[in-house]
């Protein structure tokens, strides 16, 4: 079983999940909702943290699939939580 994120680092996590864009939020509170029960990952929050750190639009086109993670986020861990959200 995966390592699991504390209750604070969760916290946490969700406050710095928070975007701009409608669309961006439905499709992060969906992946909250949906790992509720059995938490959140180490692996997948260190992919939802690379994720924040772009740009709103940077981020809505990789979640429809305009765009593909290159460069320094296309790491493992970004493209599983990509693939979460993206479901």
């Amino acid at each position: 079983m995966p390592e699991l994120i504390g209750e604070r680092e969760l916290s946490k996590l969700r406050w710095r999940c928070r975007r701009g864009l409608l669309e961006n939020d439905l499709f992060i509170e969906r992946f909250f909702t949906r790992h509720a029960d059995e938490g959140i990952s180490v692996a997948q929050a260190e992919g939802l943290t690379i994720l924040m750190d772009l740009a709103d639009n940077d981020l809505l086109d990789l979640l429809l699939r305009r765009k593909e993670p290159s460069g320094e986020i296309d790491t493992t861990a970004v493209r599983g939580v990509l693939a979460d959200l993206r479901t």
